[in-house]
């Protein structure tokens, strides 16, 4: 794709003061490639003990376990090795891959989350660490340039993201949050982004939305090329 946006998205044009001006605080949507951004403020969102808390009372409920069930088997149809779970909520498929015997380390950039971590010896920085394999469970909208830490996934990379139609979809659903998600993703876009980066789709599944969450999407991907 020769587009204007294409080669925005590629890094190769910059935005013009003027492009930048129309997006700041709006999310901005590039139908060609299915991605939208929207430029979340740092520090808006408190990650703090409570953030962590909701997330047990959360994994504590029946969707929640089977949630994490889900999660867990859909990465053992193609991973049983050792993996890093970024964003790790409230540690629940950490421990719950652990409890399965399956080599599992964490990182979080929660105070609460990375104590809860230090305090089992299962603390691993992804960004300045190789990793064979990686969980983003809900975690790869929020990061507002993922392409360092994908850069060190040498082998799978598993995704539970939202995923949407078009821009109108993004602006009517309870997952627009302007205080945390940066990136939206169509499932082509999504796709699109990760070959990016040098992976390509090997499965997909919509469990979780069976589950009863809203147009969850989850995937895992195989690392091909060093991406760009």
């Amino acid at each position: 794709m020769h587009t204007y946006a294409a080669q925005l998205h590629e890094g190769q044009l910059r935005p013009s003061p003027l492009v930048a001006e129309f997006s700041a605080g709006r999310l901005t949507w590039w139908p060609q490639l299915g991605l939208g951004h929207y430029p979340v403020a740092a520090g808006v969102e408190p990650y703090d003990q409570e953030y962590f808390d909701r997330f047990g009372r959360d994994a504590a409920t029946p969707l929640g376990r089977a949630l994490m069930q889900g999660r867990l088997a859909f990465v053992e149809q193609h991973w049983q090795s050792t993996l890093v779970d970024v964003g790790i909520g409230s540690g629940a498929f950490v421990e719950l891959r652990r409890a399965h015997g399956q080599t599992t380390y964490g990182y979080d950039v929660n105070p609460a989350g990375v104590r809860w971590l230090d305090e089992r010896g299962l603390a691993v920085d992804p960004y300045c660490v190789p990793t064979p394999a990686m969980t983003l469970w809900d975690v790869l909208e929020h990061i507002p340039d993922y392409r360092p830490l994908l850069a060190n996934v040498r082998q799978w990379l598993f995704v539970s993201i939202p995923i949407f139609s078009d821009a109108y979809h993004v602006l009517r659903s309870k997952h627009f949050r302007p205080t945390e998600h940066c990136h939206y993703f169509t499932r082509d876009g999504l796709v699109y982004a990760m070959k990016l980066c040098g992976f390509e789709l090997v499965a997909e599944s919509d469990f979780e939305t069976a589950l009863g969450r809203e147009d969850i999407g989850t995937f895992a991907f195989r690392r091909v090329t060093d991406g760009g």
